[in-house]
């Protein structure tokens, strides 16, 4: 997610301004999924935020079908949405941004940046290529039963075949098998560590709580961070790992969720967990003890599933799990 965040960035200005020096008007088509790990969080913030230049007074957009409901099924929520949408992009726009010069904001932070970046991902990397990870992921999710759902535009994976392995696994069951898991491991893996050694570089915290006052990219970042970890549940996330019958996997995943979650509070200087945010920080509140009830039930049925061989039950407990599968991904939305 950092790496990804951060490169992307990088890609959008080298465009702008290859563009601009050629006289080429430039629209970046961008595709934003519902869930924080595939490009969700607040449209708004999530604009003016972008490189210098590449919004240029058009933003083209798709979003996943999740968030069409959410966003734009009433009325007045929708007309509000988009007022939100075209007032980020005219601000992005006009040069600068709340009292900001215009110029490219991220300069003044590229060594905290590349330092974040570096570790971030060495950190997602080691995880998602040590012996085993695939099928340990399989076996504490219910990835493999996702394409029972009776929903989704595209099979799970690329290919005719299931292999165990991740490389023809589509970003969307990638995404939506961790949030059922209540670790939302794609929206924050990593940061931790990157944070660990930005705070230990020159300039050490104040430079990074610096990046994030001042620098509109990094400070959604960790925000939207901030969101997927305020929807992981650890006391839960445990139980599914146990499934997983892999300590050490485990404890790396929980190890850089307690760094992730000390740091980003202690870089964003919030006491808790979406402080600055009451009304989300309340919904998430409100529905958790009902998605902690679906939670237990899908833990149930999944520890079942793995354990029955007869074809019968096998179904029947399928088709339960499907419905648990729906009532937490509507619990907890931008699920995937």
């Amino acid at each position: 997610m950092v790496s990804a965040t951060l490169r992307l960035y990088h890609a959008q200005l080298d465009l702008a301004r290859w563009a601009a020096r050629r006289d080429i008007r430039l629209v970046l088509f961008h595709g934003r999924g519902g869930a924080l790990g595939r490009g969700g969080g607040p449209a708004g913030r999530a604009v003016r935020a972008q490189a210098p230049g590449s919004v240029g007074g058009r933003f083209k957009v798709t979003e996943q079908g999740e968030v069409i409901f959410a966003r734009y099924g009433h009325p007045v929520i929708g007309q509000r949405h988009l007022e939100q949408v075209t007032s980020a992009v005219l601000l992005a726009s006009a040069g600068g941004l709340d009292g900001r010069a215009a110029g490219d904001p991220a300069a003044p932070f590229a060594g905290v940046a590349d330092v974040l970046e570096a570790a971030a991902l060495h950190a997602y990397r080691d995880l998602v290529t040590a012996d085993g990870f695939a099928e340990w992921f399989a076996r504490l999710s219910p990835l493999g039963e996702l394409g029972g759902m009776r929903l989704g535009s595209r099979p799970a994976r690329r290919g005719l075949a299931a292999p165990a392995g991740l490389a023809d696994l589509r970003a969307i069951p990638w995404v939506f098998a961790w949030a059922q898991t209540r670790i939302n491991l794609p929206g924050w893996y990593g940061l931790g560590s990157g944070l660990a050694a930005a705070v230990s570089g020159p300039g050490g915290m104040t430079a990074v709580r610096a990046a994030y006052r001042d620098w509109p990219l990094l400070a959604v970042m960790l925000d939207n961070a901030e969101m997927s970890l305020a929807k992981t549940n650890r006391r839960i996330a445990i139980r599914y790992l146990a499934l997983g019958g892999d300590e050490k996997l485990s404890a790396r995943l929980l190890d850089e969720y307690d760094l992730t979650r000390r740091l980003v509070l202690e870089v964003t200087g919030h006491d808790r967990l979406l402080a600055d945010r009451a009304v989300l920080a309340r919904a998430v509140t409100l529905r958790d003890p009902y998605v902690d009830a679906l939670s237990h039930l899908q833990l149930r049925a999944l520890t079942a599933l793995r354990a029955s061989s007869d074809p019968q039950e096998h179904r029947e407990l399928g088709q339960f799990l499907l419905l648990t599968v729906n009532g937490v991904a509507a619990g907890l939305q931008n699920t995937g």
